[in-house]
């Protein structure tokens, strides 16, 4: 069973999602097409006009799909990338070990159902999921853990650089302790044996993650791009070079950002230069001082011959930030819609007028869809208590007395007496202004004091009746705590582990079935069939 409610009445979204959803005049000039409303045809035909080099794109996912078992589905959408009307919709996730987050999986799921019902309304294209993998990120505090079963397992290791070129030795503990959570649940052994083969028989981190990603989606055609590829990278030297001399991207970004920071928080400021320097264990800053590029916390020193030399020689040693990363992806693939979180959102609003400069078509922004999954063991409490599971976006108080507001005999809310005091003193107030007019303030006074009154004499009414309640608002704390983990969101804490250790590949049909990839509501998934 699904419900529903409106991402800005979750109380876990900022105002800049909700203004994006909603289109307000604010935000609107920052992005191209309706996120509610979507403009496929024109995205299409804005990629037609576009140039892109699939070729070199198919070639390098030959080269990366090589070691991996071939499946009919993922290889049939490789090679349709070479027909001019093979267009794709692409989500973007770090490496994070095991996944990381639930809403990895949604993320993903949300682009293959996007492309199932483009192909139903465009029959004459055909329409590719893609997961890219940003894995040359170095933030390993974000990408090493995972949360299970109430606890946080953290991979320890002293490896510096990009994620996803880094070992992965010592994620051998890790499964172990996965093990001890779902080595009894009915797949379980199927997933420790996914996992084992991912971490354990993989040079790094990126390719751990495809296999895992394969394995995963394979069977629904997703392509995942690891961008950490030379000959990726080579289709991007020109900007790359345009970046390293002029900076340009500081200068387009920096003007958008002036006129969103009137109204919202910035998420990406630029820099002077918008790369990083990558090798194993290394991703560092350029930096330009006069006529001289150095990469901090290195002694690497370039003039513009050995820098322009370098980057024509090892493209694969440069890597855009967060400012270029975007556009480097809509340069290789031929896509039309990017589905992203909101912090994924908000730095591309930043970015229409860089890909306006360099001519790149601007794709369509989808918020990723956000699911809560209440389990059969928190239905049952949920109907024990006549909550609707909508209700849990309250906060534990107010659920509580609102709970027991509603199923006490007692008058708990005193509005017959708030309403008498204040006639009272009304009364009182014109009988001190015909008197002395110095003695109304002086009511009034005596007024807020009764009123005050009245109002602790309320709570201490409400909190003498929770204690008749204690089992219902017991349970009560523990469905909130159950389904929002540590007070946030489940998909921003919890890991898909446990749920595929349970139900098996059904688990993603499931969630494959909720999802409405073009919406601005909150989807809440409750108890499997």
């Amino acid at each position: 069973m699904l419900d529903y409610i409106p991402y800005g009445k979750t109380g876990y979204f900022s105002q800049l999602v909700s203004d994006f959803l909603a289109e307000d005049p604010q935000i609107r000039p920052f992005y191209k097409y309706s996120p509610v409303r979507p403009d496929f045809t024109a995205a299409i035909d804005a990629r037609k006009a576009f140039a892109t080099p699939r070729k070199e794109l198919v070639a390098a996912l030959e080269q990366q799909y090589k070691p991996l078992e071939a499946v009919t589905a993922v290889q049939e959408n490789i090679q349709s990338l070479l027909s001019p009307n093979t267009f794709t919709v692409c989500t973007a996730h770090q490496p994070n070990i095991f996944t990381g987050y639930l809403y990895f999986v949604y993320k993903i799921l949300q682009t293959i159902k996007l492309t199932g019902e483009l192909k139903q309304k465009y029959p004459q294209y055909n329409f590719v999921p893609v997961y890219y993998m940003g894995s040359e990120d170095a933030d390993l505090d974000e990408l090493g853990s995972i949360y299970l079963d109430g606890n946080t397992l953290k991979w320890e290791t002293s490896q510096q650089g990009p994620v996803g070129r880094m070992d992965p030795d010592g994620l051998g503990k890790i499964i172990n302790q996965i093990q001890d959570s779902i080595g009894f649940l009915p797949h379980g052994q199927e997933l420790l044996d996914m996992l084992r083969m991912a971490y354990l028989e993989h040079e790094n981190i990126q390719e751990a993650t495809l296999y895992l990603v394969h394995q995963l989606f394979g069977r629904f055609g997703l392509v995942t791009v690891v961008p950490d590829n030379p000959a990726l990278k080579r289709l991007y030297i020109p900007v790359m070079q345009d970046e390293l001399l002029h900076h340009r991207s500081q200068e387009l970004v920096g003007a958008t950002l002036e006129r969103i920071s009137a109204h919202y928080k910035i998420q990406a400021n630029p820099r002077e230069i918008n790369l990083f320097y990558l090798e194993k264990g290394l991703r560092e800053r350029i930096v330009q001082e006069d006529a001289h590029w150095k990469v901090l916390n290195t002694g690497l020193l370039f003039d513009e011959d050995s820098l322009l030399a370098e980057l024509e020689a090892f493209p694969e040693r440069f890597s855009p930030n967060v400012i270029l990363r975007g556009m480097f992806q809509e340069t290789i693939l031929p896509n039309i819609a990017f589905v992203g979180g909101g912090g994924e959102i908000a730095y591309w609003l930043e970015l229409q007028q860089l890909f306006e400069h360099y001519k790149v078509p601007y794709p369509i922004l989808l918020l990723r869809n956000s699911l809560l999954l209440v389990d059969d063991q928190s239905e049952k409490r949920l109907q024990k208590l006549e909550l609707k599971a909508v209700e849990l976006f309250k906060s534990t108080d107010d659920l509580v007395n609102t709970f027991v507001q509603e199923h006490t005999d007692a008058a708990l809310v005193l509005k017959d007496e708030y309403a008498a005091i204040e006639k009272l003193f009304d009364e009182l107030q014109e009988k001190a202004r015909s008197i002395d007019v110095t003695l109304v303030a002086t009511t009034d006074t005596e007024r807020q004091r009764a009123l005050k009154s009245i109002s602790k004499l309320e709570h201490k009414f409400l909190r003498a009746e929770k204690k008749k309640f204690a089992w219902q608002t017991d349970q009560i704390r523990t469905l909130k705590a159950r389904l929002f983990p540590a007070g946030s969101l489940q998909e921003r804490k919890e890991n898909f582990i446990p749920w595929y250790a349970l139900e098996g590949p059904a688990f993603l049909d499931r969630v494959l079935d909720a999802l409405t990839p073009v919406t601005d509501q909150f989807i809440i998934v409750i108890a499997a069939e």
